[in-house]
């Protein structure tokens, strides 16, 4: 892959920012940003999938504060119905999540973490959270206080 005008170009064998690289367009930052992320979210992701299926422990972290239907569920996940109740059957198989009928509406159905749903989210994002932290030890200081900064842009860019 030839290397483009970037910002900071790194090298292929140390990995390490090189000075006097010329500013990325708009267009290129954006997509060396997107790939980026995803890179490091696939990786994140399936470090771990052990103990449950990536679009599963994302079901269990939108139920870790509160119950929600499965319809809703489905809108915030952008899945189908059908899709997500399979995710939930699932689930529920596991004893990682529960089932409790609404009081005010028997057609209705709350999904919430089971005690053992919540112990599994916990363990999954510790053994992610180690992965992470595991690539970080081995860059510098003036690098994590660049990605300091650069999560607290990306996290605000992720709420727009």
């Amino acid at each position: 892959m030839p290397l483009r005008t970037r910002a900071a170009a790194t090298t292929a064998t140390t990995g390490r920012i090189t000075q006097g690289a010329h500013h990325p367009s708009l267009a290129h930052l954006a997509n060396d940003l997107r790939l980026a992320c995803m890179r490091i979210s696939r990786r994140v992701r399936f470090e771990s999938t052990q103990l449950v299926a990536p679009h599963q422990l994302s079901v269990m972290a939108r139920l870790e504060k509160n119950p929600l239907t499965p319809r809703e569920l489905a809108a915030i996940e952008c899945v189908s119905p059908p899709s997500m109740t399979r995710t939930v059957a699932a689930l529920v198989e596991r004893e990682l999540v529960a089932r409790q009928d609404d009081p005010l509406d028997g057609r209705q159905v709350f999904l919430s973490l089971t005690p053992l749903g919540l112990s599994t989210l916990r363990e999954t994002r510790r053994k992610r959270d180690a992965w992470m932290a595991t690539r970080l030890k081995g860059i510098s200081a003036d690098e994590r206080e660049v990605l300091i900064r650069a999560s607290v842009i990306l996290t605000r860019l992720a709420s727009e």
